[in-house]
């Protein structure tokens, strides 16, 4: 049986508020993300919040232009529509990481509750892999 996989992504905080309340289920990224359907993708809201606030259990990833992309899933992408394609500018194809189950932590994880277990530990640029003994996996399950 497959280890279940985790990933973090730093996301603004009104996208991950967006996707914690319903109204966003899908992460859009302008760089292709190998990431496995049913993984869990944690949310670390950036500053001023600056703590894990939350997950969702990617349903699928899908790619295509722009313009695909928003077909298939502006009414859902949380942005308007002029925010969409001004975030895409630039890129001849998008990710959009399609999201179910979005649960919001009790308790978020603030970032220096993260340094305490991890003083290397830094929120990713674009996204990172957590293994099973990362400090966000243990401070949820302590």
């Amino acid at each position: 049986m497959p280890k279940p996989e985790n990933i973090l992504v730093s996301l603004e905080p009104r996208h991950a508020e967006s996707i914690l309340d319903g109204r966003k289920r899908v992460e859009l990224r302008r760089r292709t993300m190998h990431v496995n359907p049913g993984a869990t993708m944690w949310m670390y809201a950036k500053l001023p919040i600056g703590s894990v606030v939350g997950k969702a259990r990617i349903k699928e990833t899908q790619s295509g232009t722009p313009n695909a992309l928003w077909r298939k899933f502006g009414a859902v992408s949380g942005v308007s529509k002029t925010e969409f394609f001004s975030y895409f500018d630039g890129v001849s194809h998008g990710v959009a990481l399609v999201l179910a189950d979005a649960e919001r932590l009790n308790k978020g994880i603030a970032l220096g509750d993260l340094h305490g277990q991890d003083k290397r530990f830094h929120p990713p640029q674009f996204f990172t892999r957590m293994h099973a003994d990362h400090p966000i996996l243990h401070a949820t399950t302590a």
